[in-house]
């Protein structure tokens, strides 16, 4: 049995034509509103892939090759703590004043960071950056159920999905001519003038603070921490070339992650809705099938050197194959809004499908030595596409019925704890996926050979996820037709 409370926040699960409603996002105030949820994400998104793009040519200006990955790790981090404090900040401060207390601790830490002499202070302004940027992510999801009417959340969604996907294209490119031109700070310095034209169109368009929200919530300090140290414990694990110390990180981050849950189910200041650790609610099955998802895409972090390595790609050529999951993820998007409206729970289980079968492809061409024969490298190319597909059609039903499922009352908690959620769980995949590399031999013996056995353990591992996710896609879409008939059988009798 599926335990529903009775003050579950319901929305009209009917979609009106598509052309209008799209019309209508894009016309007068929900335009203005669109136009400012997807830029804040275009920002975080550019930042991310620009600054893993420029790093090299950060430590070879000023050092700190040592604490390389630790600008990645801390920046990760705080985005995920921001995401966890989304609902407070958004209570306390309403859109607009969140929406600019998010781009204000974004430019401050990329103002830090075009200033920063040395490593250490590089470090704290990734850390401002992450806060920040979480911010801006968590807040374009939350504020869009504030904003805009619910028969245009899902188009919405998809919105803010093919936006982030663009900005994986333009991210690595701005960065690559800074770093082609030695000039990493001017990188930095390049995102100031839109953060502040962003801040300016959050303060003018967005609304102000609702009357009579809680902003005297408390905030969930104990969960806050164990969540924060999970992610910093899973983090240095996965950097040990040891793969015991990896193992012995997963471990451990499970383990408080346990921890959170259980106690969350009896804490009055809470990090997620009510129902989120548990299967016998809907929201938690939603949850769970958006951490499956995003761990099942996480072997995409070696696929640059394995098609490099495997197949005789150039880097150019390897990166850009890469990211050919981000393009899938938007054309996905793109095709589940138009046509089924985006909301629709059956949506999400063809989404499992595809990201099942895109793993599949890989896992039997991925592994082999191509030597860059152009046959295999295409259907690998297309293995990609069809795997972000499946998420981008997953995606906005996901996020709808995160939205649909969220507890009355807990509705700005639903939308902040989903995007924590999301960056939790890919942290987690992230570490697996070094792990499971490791041990398949990634680094002894290393060279072709082990980048096979490693490209072949990464997918075979990555397609247990929807495997898994598969079932609560099923009971998902059971609980959807169960909507449908309730919400007929109320017409009916009206």
């Amino acid at each position: 049995m599926i335990d529903r409370p009775a003050d579950t926040f319901t929305i009209p699960t009917s979609t009106t034509d598509p052309l209008a409603a799209e019309e209508r996002l894009f016309s007068r105030r929900n335009g203005v509103y669109a136009a400012a949820l997807a830029g804040g994400v275009v920002l975080h998104a550019i930042n991310l892939f620009m600054t893993t793009t420029v790093m090299p040519s950060v430590v070879a200006d000023i050092g700190g090759l040592d604490a390389y990955a630790w600008a990645t790790t801390l920046f990760v981090v705080a985005s995920i703590l921001a995401a966890a404090l989304t609902a407070r900040l958004l209570a306390a401060f309403g859109p607009r004043g969140a929406y600019c207390i998010a781009a204000l601790a974004f430019g401050i830490g990329t103002l830090i960071g075009s200033l920063a002499p040395n490593m250490p202070v590089l470090l704290l302004s990734r850390t401002v950056q992450g806060f920040g940027g979480g911010f801006l992510y968590a807040l374009a999801y939350a504020v869009t159920r504030l904003v805009l009417p619910p028969a245009l959340w899902s188009r919405a969604v998809g919105l803010i999905a093919s936006t982030f996907g663009v900005a994986t294209l333009i991210g690595p490119a701005v960065g690559g001519i800074f770093a082609e031109l030695h000039a990493w700070r001017a990188a930095f310095w390049s995102l100031l003038p839109f953060v502040a034209l962003f801040a300016a169109i959050a303060a003018w368009k967005l609304p102000g603070k609702r009357p009579g929200t809680g902003e005297k919530a408390p905030i969930a300090w104990l969960q806050l921490v164990l969540l924060a140290a999970a992610v910093l414990v899973v983090s240095a694990g996965s950097l040990s070339p040891d793969p015991r110390i990896s193992i012995a990180g997963l471990v451990v981050a499970l383990a408080l992650t346990a921890w959170i849950g259980r106690v969350e189910r009896r804490a009055r200041a809470r990090l997620l809705p009510r129902g989120s650790f548990s299967m016998a609610a809907p929201l938690g099955l939603v949850y769970l099938v958006i951490a499956l998802l995003m761990m099942a895409l996480q072997p995409d972090i070696f696929m640059s050197y394995l098609l490099q390595t495997l197949h005789g790609q150039t880097p150019l050529i390897a990166g850009y194959l890469a990211s050919l999951i981000a393009i899938g993820w938007t054309a996905g998007t793109t095709i589940s809004v138009r046509v089924t409206g985006g909301g629709r729970p059956g949506a999400i289980v063809v989404g499992v499908l595809f990201v099942l079968a895109g793993l599949c492809m890989l896992g039997i061409l991925l592994p082999l030595r191509s030597d860059g024969a152009l046959g295999i490298v295409a259907v690998i190319a297309g293995a990609l596409v069809v795997l972000g597909i499946g998420i981008g059609i997953a995606w906005p039903a996901l996020v709808t019925h995160v939205y649909r499922y969220a507890p009355r009352g807990e509705q700005d908690l639903a939308s902040g704890g989903m995007t924590t959620i999301q960056l939790f769980a890919s942290a987690l995949g992230t570490a697996m996926a070094g792990m499971v590399a490791n041990l398949a031999g990634f680094v002894d013996p290393g060279g072709a050979d082990g980048a096979a056995s490693a490209a072949y353990w990464l997918v075979v591992i990555a397609a247990l996820w929807p495997i898994l996710s598969l079932p609560l896609a099923l009971r998902i879409l059971g609980l959807g037709r169960q909507d449908s008939m309730e919400e007929a059988r109320q017409h009916r009798d009206a």
